[in-house]
């Protein structure tokens, strides 16, 4: 029972879900986003779903907040990278709508620049919704370091903490632990109830691909920032990065920059 117990638990507390919320993630079932977070979390919990099947620029680009009014969506989960490409299309498209049921905004799947999370704290939600910066995996299962709605002070960009026993550690390519605020590879150093097992068939792949970079640790693959208040900030893969006269820029940087 780890993995539906984790999915439930996530999708209770980091979603702040009550009885009777209605509850949207845009994700693909296929993705493990759809599953934990459409199907597990959410049936586990008795919620109610909304099962979308579309684009969100068809007919055009006010196609989400449409649906949101109409079937009185009271949190929304979705992709930084819909949320980037619905803030170009304009204003326009959100506010013709009400979105007066909306209480809280999600984002998985890849980091959220700051631009983009302002827009949609201040456009989409009116300034009123917590905007709920998710950092997990396929691996994880669910959610690993994310706020909580009105418990977390919230920091555009930032994934922000841990959740509930999870131990994250931020080492540097020799593997030398990083304390306090520093750039590094984030690993976890402890178990969870979501964590995935093995790979199907072969466990020896499973061991060398997350566990033999730092020994005794899970190596996640990503770059992440840690600052003075030991808030998370996901910096994109490690093995994505652009070298520029010496210095590594992540993919979260460049694209923030971008749409600045």
């Amino acid at each position: 029972g780890g993995y539906l117990v984790y999915a439930a638990m996530t999708h209770e507390y980091v979603f702040d879900y009550h009885h009777g919320d209605v509850y949207w993630c845009t994700a693909d079932v296929g993705w493990v986003t759809g599953h934990s977070y459409i199907v597990y979390g959410p049936l586990a919990n008795c919620a109610t779903t909304l099962m979308f099947e579309g684009v969100p620029n068809f007919p055009d680009q006010g196609r989400f907040w449409e649906v949101i009014d109409k079937h009185k969506v009271n949190i929304f989960y979705t992709a930084p990278t819909a949320i980037r490409s619905l803030m170009g299309a304009g204003d326009g498209f959100v506010t013709r709508s009400s979105r007066s049921s909306l209480r809280l905004l999600g984002t998985v799947g890849e980091p959220i620049n700051p631009e983009a999370w302002e827009w949609y704290y201040n456009v989409v939600g009116d300034k009123r919704c917590p905007v709920i910066d998710t950092w997990w995996q396929t691996e994880t299962g669910g959610h690993m370091i994310t706020p909580l709605p009105g418990a977390t002070d919230l920091k555009p960009g930032s994934a922000t903490i841990p959740f509930f026993g999870v131990k994250p550690q931020l080492v540097d390519n020799e593997g030398k632990v990083l304390e306090g605020p520093a750039d590094g590879n984030l690993c976890i150093t402890d178990s969870w109830p979501g964590q995935m097992r093995t790979v199907y068939g072969d466990h020896e792949r499973f061991i060398q691909t997350y566990f033999s970079t730092y020994k005794g640790k899970y190596f996640t693959g990503d770059g992440c920032r840690r600052d003075a208040d030991g808030y998370y900030w996901i910096t994109g893969r490690v093995d994505d990065v652009l070298n520029v006269s010496g210095h590594r820029l992540g993919t979260a940087e460049v694209e923030s920059a971008l749409v600045s």
